[in-house]
């Protein structure tokens, strides 16, 4: 997912270098070593 955010950083700090994204965080993750995993509510 951040690698899709700093795609689109990249594509707008044309407009504005100092725009923030906030509000990233992890909703769940399937697979790998530690299994599966879901955010609490």
């Amino acid at each position: 997912m951040q690698i899709g955010l700093l795609t689109i950083y990249d594509m707008c700090k044309a407009v504005d270098r100092g725009m923030t994204i906030d509000g990233v965080r992890l909703l769940e993750k399937h697979g790998g070593k530690s299994g599966d995993w879901v955010a609490s509510a």
